[in-house]
């Protein structure tokens, strides 16, 4: 069999993951418009696009209004639910019942009857009243924006509202907090499907930051210092220039000159999390680049992390992404071409 042979087959055998964008009357633009920046991009080594991105109604095709001085004209109904491998509900402000009782209107309950078994399903901000109100939800995770927590809660006293962190990935259902949430719970879902090196690609032409951690906290008290206010964003330059090596939190707050106690104060105020919790982060996603894209042993990718050994770092990736560090690989290295590391 040739290679030609070989292409042609695996040209007729690919498809791309289909996402479908459930918009409802009240929508937010910018939070319609994000699954399609994010899941718009991704390509492989062919240049064929990784996903396939459609918008529908619950209603035959038409404008949908929006909470701005316009609509958006959806050219695709309910049926399209149907052909989703993954449903996005972003926000809005229209929900009615959804938003006031808990309760599905029909036409809605009519087009999420639509929807396959197993598909996965997302949501942005108060998109996640939807999922809820139609049970997904019952006995699992989830969150939404801040604002919207206590009265999710209240509605639907069944799921375990989490009002702190960005996003929840619940496996099959996965749910955001507000507007730029929205942006890591996709980014997060092509870094689940693709590995890290594809999300980063996303983020570097959204020009966006290419990971936030999902557990990371969505509403911090003071997210921009006063200008005559000291910031730890020296110090988290210098700590991403040497993670492979072992680094002190009295070293962290040396290079800003402040005490122990102050940076850990700021860090948190300004990043959501402790300074700890954000190197472990860093060094997991160091060490998934490695593994994704270097023919590094897990030894030598553990020391380049900063884990200083593989069974530090098989136990951090196990709890950050639930497999082994050569699971991981096996996952994400099928088809890519290693790279030189010094």
């Amino acid at each position: 069999m040739t290679s030609e042979t070989t292409d042609t087959r695996a040209d007729a055998d690919f498809r791309p993951h289909r996402v479908v964008v459930l918009a409802l009357d009240g929508l937010l633009p910018f939070e319609l418009g994000i699954p399609h920046r994010i899941f718009g991009r991704p390509k492989d080594a062919r240049g064929r696009h990784l996903y396939e991105v459609v918008t529908c109604s619950v209603r035959p095709p038409g404008p949908v209004l929006t909470d701005a001085d316009f609509a958006v004209m959806v050219e695709n109904g309910p049926e399209a639910l149907a052909t989703a491998d993954t449903v996005v509900v972003p926000a809005s402000y229209e929900l009615g019942p959804v938003y006031e009782q808990g309760l599905l209107t029909d036409e809605l309950a009519a087009a999420l009857a639509l929807v396959r078994p197993g598909t996965r399903l997302a949501s942005i901000c108060t998109g996640v009243y939807v999922l809820a109100a139609a049970g997904y939800l019952d006995g699992r995770p989830a969150t939404t924006h801040w604002a919207d927590a206590e009265r999710l809660q209240r509605l639907f006293p069944r799921v375990r509202v989490d009002a702190d962190v960005l996003f929840v990935d619940d496996g099959d259902v996965l749910t955001s907090a507000g507007v730029a949430a929205g942006v890591d719970l996709c980014l997060h879902m092509v870094r689940r499907d693709h590995g890290t090196a594809v999300a980063n690609e996303v983020a570097r032409r959204t020009v966006v930051p290419p990971h936030r951690d999902g557990g990371q906290a969505q509403y911090i008290q003071r997210p921009v210092p006063d200008p005559q206010q000291a910031t730890t964003t020296g110090a988290r330059a210098w700590a991403l220039g040497r993670l492979h090596e072992p680094i002190q939190l009295r070293d962290m707050a040396a290079q800003e000159a402040m005490s122990v106690r102050t940076f850990t104060r700021r860090f948190r105020e300004e990043v959501g999390v402790s300074p700890g919790q954000w190197l472990t982060q860093q060094r997991v996603e160091r060490a998934r680049h490695l593994l994704e894209s270097t023919d590094l042993s897990v030894d030598q990718v553990a020391q380049h992390a900063g884990f200083g050994t593989a069974q530090s770092m098989r136990q951090h990736l196990q709890t950050a992404l639930g497999v082994t560090p050569t699971s991981y690989r096996r996952t994400f290295r099928s088809g890519a071409t290693a790279v030189q590391w010094p």
